[in-house]
């Protein structure tokens, strides 16, 4: 591709971005592609000579797009949002027209410095203390593995890397069954084992952690000749918005000198509002905490900040210097590659830093308080329709419900029959959890251009779908 060619594509690709989200509300949500579809249009043989450009985009339109779930339309109210402002997007283009590597200061001294300055302008949004540094990370489960690198180090007094994992006493981390599965996964990773994942159980309405049984259960694996390493707290879970109480939780670990980890992957951007940072009280007790900017503040994937009360423990942990990847005649420099696990590092600040000048914190604040109250409204709706039941009530924008007609022997198979109904109308896209073994519909209020009728519409369609359900099994 020459250089004029690249640039009318870039101009081209530039204005489908455009008309693409423009026309996204006549879309279905969730791709409605069968399996197979994609995989079998395309060659099983790669081309030996270049094809045109022309040929390639009208491959994408016709052979892609079909099968793309579209996670930017306004409609889209599953899963958690993995939202991509268009400034963000904007600044993705010259990110991927750069093409640095950001592992080192001296790589490109512009990313890291800029990472630190823009980090520190979260942290104040925040309102974290100044003790607490930030990195960014490719995802929060990278971030929590690092945690958990770190609390295995810390307990084993900096020995695992060196000497393993073999003849050590059994480390145990401590969670709610709230937590994500990335937690699961960075205790395999580490070599911890998930035998040695402790799930404490949860209690009241926030599905909280229970405190004085993780208590007692640090007491008892000490007695039973267990190390305990670290506790893992979850603010907003994944299910439900399981929120645990985080200075209870601190307070513990004082006691029985544990590593805290605070996973706020999605419920942290919402702390920029200062009337919700009652979820986390008590954060700046723990040692480390993370959370997606490119979840619900807009940063396109993946975007990743994980702030640290004392670095040196993760640098401590990570950070290798072999001759080539030294910074000569520079002191004082941070190199963030000793502050992750991969080396290679993308140049991600770039589009918080565009980002957060092109919105204002004023209108990042404004877009979370709209889907608060959107989320609220639908769940009040729901609340006051007959057969509906709000099952968990709203965690900031996310909460559950279910349809519970009379007469109906299998509610689970039901409520199942209804979200396949929903998400093949295509208006709108949810996904399900349970709770207390009960097959449950989640809703959370979360994309970057959604409006207030985009949440009265997702009443609207859950209501006379759900009617349409019930009217079909009573007649057969």
């Amino acid at each position: 591709m020459d250089d004029e060619t690249f640039r009318s594509w870039s101009h081209r690709a530039a204005d489908w971005a455009v008309d693409y989200r423009q026309g996204l509300r006549k879309l279905p949500v969730r791709a409605q592609t069968p399996p197979g579809v994609t995989f079998n249009a395309v060659p099983p043989d790669a081309p030996e000579a270049p094809e045109a450009m022309d040929a390639i985009f009208a491959d994408f339109e016709r052979i892609v797009m079909p099968g793309i779930t579209h996670w930017q339309h306004p409609r889209f109210f599953a899963y958690f949002p993995a939202n991509a402002a268009p400034a963000s997007v904007v600044a993705e283009q010259f990110v991927s027209a750069i093409a640095a590597q950001c592992m080192l200061w001296q790589t490109s001294p512009a990313a890291t410095e800029l990472e630190t300055r823009v980090l520190d302008w979260l942290r104040r949004a925040l309102g974290l203390p100044e003790s607490f540094q930030g990195v960014i990370q490719d995802s929060a489960s990278s971030a929590t593995l690092a945690a958990v690198l770190v609390m295995r180090e810390r307990a084993l007094q900096w020995a695992g890397n060196r000497s393993g994992l073999t003849g050590q006493p059994r480390l145990r981390i401590y969670g709610s069954g709230q937590v994500h599965t990335s937690i699961d996964r960075a205790i395999w990773i580490s070599g911890i084992g998930d035998d040695n994942l402790v799930r404490i159980p949860v209690h009241g309405e926030r599905r909280s952690l229970d405190v004085a049984a993780l208590d007692a259960a640090i007491a008892a694996d000490r007695e039973a000749g267990f190390l305990p390493a670290g506790i893992i707290a979850s603010v907003g879970g994944t299910s439900v918005g399981g929120t645990d109480d985080v200075a209870a939780i601190c307070a513990v670990a004082r006691r029985h000198d544990l590593y805290v980890h605070v996973d706020a992957a999605w419920a942290g951007s919402a702390m920029i509002c200062p009337e919700f940072r009652y979820l986390w009280q008590g954060v700046e007790l723990a040692d480390s905490v993370v959370l997606n900017p490119h979840k619900w503040l807009g940063a396109q994937f993946d975007c990743s900040a994980h702030f640290l009360r004392d670095p040196d423990g993760l640098v401590r942990t990570l950070a290798i210097h072999p001759e080539f990847l030294k910074t000569h005649g520079r002191d004082g420099v941070i190199n963030y590659s000793e502050w992750s696990v991969p080396l290679g590092r993308r140049f991600r600040a770039l589009k918080i830093w565009f980002l957060v000048r092109a919105y204002g914190l004023s209108g990042l604040r404004d877009m979370i308080r709209n889907h608060v109250r959107w989320s609220e409204k639908v769940a009040g709706r729901l609340a006051a329709t007959p057969d509906f039941r709000v099952v968990t009530g709203p965690i900031l924008s996310l909460f559950t419900f279910r349809h519970e007609p009379k007469g109906v022997p299998d509610l689970d198979a039901h409520n199942l029959r209804l979200i396949n109904a929903i998400n093949d109308d295509g208006r709108i896209y949810l996904t399900q959890t349970r709770v207390d073994g009960q097959f449950v519909i989640r809703f959370q209020a979360g994309a970057f251009e959604m409006a207030e009728a985009d949440a009265d519409m997702a009443f609207d369609v859950i209501v006379e779908i759900a009617r349409r359900v019930s009217r079909d099994a009573t007649a057969a």
